[in-house]
C-alpha cells in the first residue's frame, strides 16, 4: 500500500478526517475527535500506529515481524505496523479494527449517528 493508498483508505470511514496536530509532517486520522491512525506518510519504511484489542496485538506481533508495540503509544493497546510488511488485506483489516474500537468507545447517540452500533 502506499501513502496515497493509505491516506484515502482511512478517509474512507464515516466521519474520518486528517489532522496534523504534532506538526505538518505527522498525519493523525481520527473519528469524531479521537484518533484511530497516526503516521508520516513521507517515512520510509512507511510505518502506521493502529489501535488493537490487546490479545489480537499479541497474537499479530507473533505472526508478523512487521508488526511490533506502538511506538510512543499504549503498548496494550496500540501496533506499530511496517505496511511493506503485511499483506494489503491484512492492512486494510487492522485499519478497519482501529477504527472500529475507537467506534465502540464512542457514547451510543454518536456510534449511532455514524452507523456503526
Amino acid at each position: 500500500m502506499t501513502p496515497q493508498q493509505l491516506r484515502a483508505f482511512c478517509l474512507e470511514f464515516n466521519a474520518s478526517v486528517e489532522e496534523f496536530p504534532f506538526g505538518p509532517e505527522a498525519s493523525v486520522f481520527k473519528v469524531l475527535g479521537k484518533m484511530f491512525a497516526l503516521t508520516a506518510l513521507d517515512a520510509r519504511p512507511l510505518t502506521v500506529n493502529l489501535k488493537c484489542d490487546p490479545d489480537e496485538a499479541v497474537r499479530l506481533r507473533e505472526e508478523y515481524d512487521a508488526v511490533v508495540p506502538g511506538w510512543h503509544m499504549n503498548k496494550r493497546h496500540w501496533n506499530t505496523v511496517t505496511v511493506p510488511g503485511v499483506p494489503d488485506r491484512v492492512l486494510r483489516e487492522l485499519i478497519e479494527d482501529s477504527y472500529d474500537l475507537v467506534v465502540a468507545g464512542l457514547p451510543k447517540a454518536e456510534r449511532l449517528r455514524l452507523d456503526r452500533a
